[in-house]
């Protein structure tokens, strides 16, 4: 069993709470924009004295309508905005906030407002407002509960924020600032659902501590990212992620300018003229930047010098990595060299694709893959990993600009202790580790050991204390000759080629191992490009030999990391796309393995005769 553990840098009074860092903002530096709301003339800044005027409103709004210290209040939205303005109204007045994913179904809406005791929804537009309204007036569990509904934008007849606003006028200074500070670091301010990707949502209950503690050790922990003249950063993805929630709140402590965005698609069009400083991007959104800038580059028939451009970038952050573990001294001279000429005539123009400002990027919410860690710090983009869990109010372990190790998930946040249990599963300690599972007194009998919560993940600490996440206990395959198999590392391997969207390896009581794979189709139409064929639709694709073949060297080169026993032998090139919409993905876009098996079952079926 191994540990490692990181001391926490700033405390807090046991009586204050989250809400007192926006207090503070709005005392220590009114005029400073802690907010910037994209408009149809750009972006206009919102200081901490406004921001913490209209939160003041909104909560007195609940208030008047009977909101009492403690009351959970959902919220439904995409990324935006009035998501943090409502988000910290609801805690002002005393709330706890109960994030609901945009793209929820009717049944997961239903239940985390029936398990929440939820009587107040704030629902991003009509189609929102009608689908909650739906389910009030259909759902058995909630028929009877009187629930009020209000409208986050402008267009409809619902009540909106300017009304709710308006009703508050009555409520005193003094009864807010009673129900503001009426919680302290060991109450709830957040009931966040799990994703889901088994079994039914857990609510996990996350504190004012929880929130407030990581904020402040988080800033004082990444001086370099957070404490930067003018640091400004774009959040795109889901609040209802406890990940975004999370550095929301870190944000707000280093008073760094924020601003929102409603998608991955749109945050590589905003960071032009938002220009960020840091970003918080998941690995799907390296994974596509650096396709799209080979494709851009073939199409403009320079395949060639960005495969060297590639390359070299790769070297150099691997030589740098290997001098960093005391194993070299460094990028030798010709890697000098060739990084400095690719630094005048390539990397800039993948700078600039991030808004030309950026000096750090965190990966998140699952795993990134090692060489394209290297390719953009290489490039210029260094890329901090981390690892967290929605249980530990995500960070729980991330590289920084001075203890980087790629490959790794980073060493423990402040007040965090990692434990790699003898079975090799990661256990977790400290600021950021939730109180418990909502209602649910099984599933936290099952979730702490000895004071640790008990993550499901496999991993490795090595001697400085660097976190290696290896895989998922329940993701384990066990094929028919007893072979434990890790479907991970394959999938990954399988993933760096450009026709490949996803991977997803089975076998789990079978004599062999197998994998399903989707095809990109931006990566299909430029290969078909470079080996001079017609354009194939992705049907056509799945039966092509020239296609197949190229799969097969994919599944090759991820054998080659394996014994043969756990190796890939069969597979099928899928016509769909695994996608949030399907059901495949989760709104952080990790895979929901049971429900990729589950759909694909008879696929599978065919893979073993």
């Amino acid at each position: 069993m191994r540990e490692a553990s990181t001391e926490l840098l700033v405390e807090l009074p046991p009586d204050s709470n989250v809400t007192d860092l926006l207090v503070e903002q709005g005392a220590t530096n009114p005029m400073h924009a802690l907010y910037a709301r994209r408009g149809s003339n750009g972006w206009t800044d919102i200081p901490a004295q406004k921001f913490l005027q209209d939160v003041s409103a909104l909560a007195k709004g609940l208030i008047a309508g009977g909101l009492e210290p403690g009351d959970t209040v959902a919220v439904m939205s995409a990324t935006r905005y009035e998501w943090t303005l409502v988000d910290f109204a609801i805690w002002f007045a005393g709330g706890v906030t109960v994030p609901v994913y945009e793209t929820s179904s009717p049944g997961q809406v239903e239940w985390i407002l029936h398990d929440s005791g939820a009587r107040r929804v704030f629902a991003e537009d009509n189609e929102k407002v009608e689908l909650v309204r739906h389910i009030l007036d259909t759902s058995a569990f909630l028929k009877d509960r009187l629930v009020n509904v209000v409208r986050m934008d402008d267009d409809g007849e619902a009540p909106n924020l300017a009304s709710l606003a308006a009703a508050g006028t009555g409520v005193t200074d003094a009864e807010l600032e009673r129900h503001r500070s009426a919680a302290g670091l060991d109450d709830v301010a957040s009931l966040v659902y799990t994703s889901g990707t088994t079994g039914k949502p857990k609510g996990c209950e996350i504190t004012h501590g929880n929130f407030a503690l990581v904020a402040v050790n988080m800033v004082a922990f990444l001086p370099e990212l957070l404490r930067q003249d003018h640091a400004r950063t774009l959040m795109f993805l889901p609040l209802a992620h406890v990940l975004a929630r999370a550095v929301q709140v870190v944000c707000l402590s280093a008073g760094t300018t924020l601003g929102h965005t409603a998608s991955a698609a749109q945050l590589l069009e905003d960071v032009q003229t938002f220009k960020p400083t840091f970003l918080l991007v998941v690995p799907r959104v390296f994974e596509k930047m650096r396709a799209g800038s080979a494709r851009q580059a073939a199409a403009a028939g320079r395949a060639g010098a960005f495969g060297s451009a590639s390359s070299a970038a790769v070297q150099y952050s691997r030589e740098q990595d290997l001098a960093a573990r005391g194993e070299g001294a460094g990028p030798g001279v010709l890697s000098r060299v060739r990084h400095a000429v690719f630094d005048r005539l390539v990397y800039p123009k993948l700078r600039q694709a991030l808004g030309g400002q950026v000096h750090y990027t965190v990966s998140g919410a699952s795993p990134l893959h090692q060489d394209d860690a290297h390719f953009f710090r290489g490039a210029g983009i260094p890329v901090l990993e981390g690892y967290g869990l929605t249980e530990t109010t995500a960070p729980c372990t991330v590289n920084t600009p001075t203890r980087t190790r790629v490959g790794s998930v980073g060493i423990p946040v402040p007040g965090t202790t990692i434990r790699v249990a003898e079975d090799g599963e990661i256990l977790v300690k400290g600021i950021g580790v939730f109180r418990g599972y909502h209602a649910n007194e099984a599933a936290n009998a099952k979730a702490f050991v000895n004071g640790f919560f008990r993550t499901g993940d496999l991993g490795e600490l090595d001697a400085e204390g660097f976190l290696t996440v290896t895989g998922r206990k329940k993701d384990l395959l066990v094929t028919a000759g007893g072979k434990n198999v890790a479907p991970g590392p394959l999938e990954e391997k399988i993933r760096e080629h450009s026709l490949v969207s996803h991977a997803v390896v089975v076998g789990d009581g079978k004599p062999f191992v197998s994998a399903l794979v989707t095809l990109d189709p931006d990566g299909l139409e430029s290969w078909c490009r470079e080996h001079k064929l017609p354009a194939l639709t992705l049907a056509d694709a799945a039966a092509d030999p020239k296609v197949r073949a190229a799969i097969q060297d994919a599944v090759n080169s991820a054998n080659a990391l394996v014994s043969k026993a756990e190796s890939v032998r069969s597979f099928s090139v899928l016509t769909a796309q695994f996608t949030l919409e399907s059901g495949h993905l989760t709104p952080s876009l990790k895979l929901r393995r049971a429900a990729v098996v589950r759909d694909f079952e008879g696929e599978i079926a065919r893979l073993y005769g």
